[in-house]
């Protein structure tokens, strides 16, 4: 590994975006952009019509493309797939999975077309952090302090953010917290 490397960019990315996918100028993308082929985005079939079992497998064959284990970067309902994923597959080395803005399932504002996916109901193996704003208007704070807590979860909170999606920019925050996490979290060094 590059000492000189930021330290998320020391592995591969598994980017799960949320409903839709997330467009060219979400920070997601553009993170993702940045560090081009260490970085694989999921592909499922379903992203308008969002099918649990195929988010699962399309994480799965983005895990096994990477070299070595990689840290989940996700957004949105990409939080709840990968929340559910990381549960039911424990056995599956992973650095860590940096979970943004999770939606509430329950929430009147959830897409219609995803209510198949429910909130996370086991805990992780795998360092997990939980970013959450505090006017997100798809999941108040406190319920996304609910999700952690069953997740194993640490929580990082950004302040009013809304939803942390394409309003967002760069969001160079997010990325600074992305470094802490794994440097701190995964790799018990302080970020330097």
């Amino acid at each position: 590994m590059n000492a000189h490397q930021r330290p998320a960019d020391q592995h591969p990315w598994v980017v799960v975006p949320g409903i839709w996918g997330s467009d060219p100028e979400h920070w997601q993308s553009r993170w993702q952009g940045e560090r081009g082929a260490s970085a694989v985005r999921i592909a499922p079939a379903s992203w308008s019509e969002p099918d649990p079992r195929d988010w699962d497998r399309a994480i799965s064959v983005a895990v096994a493309a990477c070299d070595r284990p990689p840290v989940l970067v996700a957004h949105s309902l990409g939080v709840l797939a990968a929340a559910h994923w990381l549960a039911d597959h424990g056995d599956v080395e992973v650095v860590g999975a940096f979970l943004v803005a999770p939606p509430d399932p329950t929430a009147p504002v959830f897409p219609e077309a995803a209510r198949g996916f429910l909130a996370p109901s086991r805990p992780v193996v795998a360092p997990t952090a939980l970013v959450v704003s505090d006017d997100d208007p798809y999941c108040s704070a406190e319920r996304a302090g609910q999700f952690a807590e069953v997740l194993g979860a640490g929580v990082l909170r950004v302040g009013a953010r809304q939803h942390v999606n394409v309003a967002s920019g760069a969001w160079p925050e997010g990325r600074r917290l992305l470094d802490t996490f794994v440097a701190e979290s995964v790799e018990g060094r302080p970020n330097g």
